[in-house]
Parts: structure tokens; C-alpha cells; sequence
């Protein structure tokens, strides 16, 4: 009786290990596949970039200190093929990789700002006269900011990388209708849009509000793309979006350090995103010089104490 009780336990057992093993082999093969479709859409972006970022950049970052936030100058330039160019987009994204919260300054490019080794000029001329590293150097000096690394990026890849991301669109509100100047036309109301479109959106400022509404969008842009980046559906199109980034973002990061700020990114779920315009609201007035044209004079104590501010708020 014994022994007829035992052979049926025997064969439930074997019965889980064939269960088990069955799974084993199914996630392993889901994982192994999964791999092999990251890295050949991995390599499908980086082609479609069709050319390489420039590693011969002159930039010299500040070290960063031990608990110290991480800041990343993001620039957005409208090159169209020529070596010089002004910086259109100026940010500052900073990053609390304790807390996972990201907190992005807009630059207004009308600033009026001592540049070394120039005369005053727009903000956004630094860029034009010495590249990068002329721009980290006047932001820091006028501000008072750490800046340990860079991101620049042409618009015509910021319009091809939207497009790998999002290819249904990136859901805006857009608050009215526009088209003039942005090689575009947009109607109000909830649409999706493609990379050109999104570019558009960014950069009108044929309103009232100028300058200080296409900062406005440039933020409400970057919110938009954060969402689309952490949502899950669109994990299909990450590796490609990933390889694509390699191709089109030139940075000072290491390949390896610039998949690595996104998978954290992916990895956590959520990031927090808190903004500021520079300059804030009662600290500048407007003026008109014959070398530099229509500027924004600040007063940068009162900023620099606000971006003080705002970063350890």
C-alpha cells in the first residue's frame, strides 16, 4: 500500500520539474530574443543617423562632487548645415539621481551677457563665437553654476528622433493656432504631433508673449517627450531610439553613460520635472544696443538667488 501511495507523489514531482524546466526554457528564449531585437534595432538607429557626432568638441566640465546634483547644458541649434550657428534652445538640466527628480532652467538667448574675452552680447552669440565650452563658460560665470556635462543636438535630428520615439505623435495641447515662421501649420486644440511639428510648436513666438512663450514650450516640449520616453508603450521603439541618440546627440558622455542616463530613467518609472525661466518675472527690462540689437538686461543677483533657490528648494 506503501509503495502504490509513493508512485503517484513521484510522478507529480517529475510532472513540476517538466513544468519548470518548460518555463525556464521559455524565459530564457523570451530574453534571449528580447536581446537579439534590442541590439539589431539598436544598430538600425544608429545607420539611420547616417553620420557621426563630433568627438573633437573642446569641453572642459566641472568635476562633480558627492552628492552634488548633476548638471547637463542641452542645446538646440538650427545649424542648417553651416559650422557656425547660435544656440536656439539653452537649458540646464539638472538632476537629483538620489531622489530621481529632474529640474530643467530655461536660458531666455536675448539675455544680455558678459561673454569672455568679448564684448556683451546675446547669450545665445557665446555658442556662435566659441562653441560650447564659450557657452558653459559665460552661464557660469554670470550665475555661478556648476556645469559638468553637454548635450547639443541639431533640430533637423531633434525632428528624426521624435519620429523614432513617438512614431503615432507626441500628444500636445497646442494653445492656438500657428504657422508663421515654423514651417508649419497648427490648430488649436489636442493634437499629436510628428517631430516637424513639434519642432514648429517649440519655436513659435510670432505672439504677444515672444521669447518668454516659446521658453514656455520648449519646457512644455521637454515634459511631453519625458512622458513618451518613460511610457511603456513605446519600449518597442527604445533601442532604436537609443542607437538613433548615439548618431544625432553630441555630448561628452561616453556611449556607455548616455544609455545608461536613459535606461535609469526607464528603470525608475517616474521622474519628477520641476521648471524655471531665467530671467524670472521683475528682474529685467528691455533694451537696445547698435552691436547686439534688442536685448533682455537682468539683474543677475536677484537670478542667480533664484536658481539658488529653486535648486534646493
Amino acid at each position: 500500500m506503501e509503495e502504490e501511495r509513493q508512485i503517484p507523489t513521484r510522478r507529480k514531482r517529475k510532472k513540476r520539474l517538466r513544468i519548470g524546466r518548460v518555463l525556464t526554457l521559455f524565459l530564457v528564449l523570451v530574453i534571449l530574443l528580447g536581446g537579439i531585437y534590442s541590439v539589431t534595432q539598436y544598430s538600425v538607429g544608429y545607420k539611420s543617423a547616417n553620420k557621426e557626432v563630433d568627438l573633437t568638441i573642446d569641453f572642459e566640465g566641472d568635476k562633480i562632487q558627492a552628492g552634488e546634483r548633476e548638471n547637463i547644458l542641452v542645446l538646440g541649434v538650427d545649424s542648417r548645415g553651416q559650422k557656425q550657428a547660435r544656440s536656439d534652445t539653452m537649458m540646464l538640466v539638472s538632476w537629483d539621481k538620489q531622489d530621481n527628480d529632474v529640474k530643467v532652467i530655461s536660458f531666455m538667448r536675448d539675455i544680455y551677457a558678459d561673454i569672455p574675452d568679448y564684448q556683451s552680447y546675446k547669450l545665445n552669440t557665446a555658442y556662435y563665437l566659441g562653441g560650447v565650452q564659450l557657452l558653459k563658460n559665460t552661464i557660469q560665470q554670470m550665475f555661478d553654476l556648476p556645469i559638468h556635462h553637454y548635450a547639443l543636438i541639431d533640430f533637423s535630428s531633434f525632428e528624426s528622433l521624435v519620429d523614432i520615439l513617438a512614431p503615432n505623435g507626441v500628444p500636445v495641447n497646442v494653445e492656438k493656432d500657428m504657422s508663421e515662421k515654423i514651417g508649419v501649420s497648427l490648430v488649436q486644440g489636442q493634437q499629436n504631433l510628428t517631430g516637424k511639428e513639434l519642432l514648429g510648436y517649440a519655436r513659435f513666438r510670432s505672439d504677444a508673449e515672444g521669447d518668454f512663450g516659446r521658453v514656455a514650450r520648449q519646457q512644455i516640449v521637454m515634459e511631453a517627450l519625458k512622458n513618451e520616453l518613460l511610457s511603456i508603450g513605446n519600449l518597442s521603439n527604445t533601442p532604436k531610439f537609443l542607437g538613433a541618440a548615439e548618431g544625432y546627440i553630441e555630448t561628452d558622455y561616453s556611449r556607455a553613460d548616455k544609455a545608461k542616463r536613459i535606461v535609469d530613467a526607464l528603470i525608475s518609472g517616474k521622474l519628477e520635472m520641476e521648471k524655471l525661466t531665467i530671467p524670472v518675472e521683475g528682474t529685467y527690462s528691455f533694451t537696445s544696443f547698435k552691436h547686439a540689437g534688442s536685448v533682455i538686461v537682468i539683474n543677475k543677483e536677484k537670478n542667480k538667488q533664484a536658481i539658488d533657490d529653486f535648486l534646493k528648494k
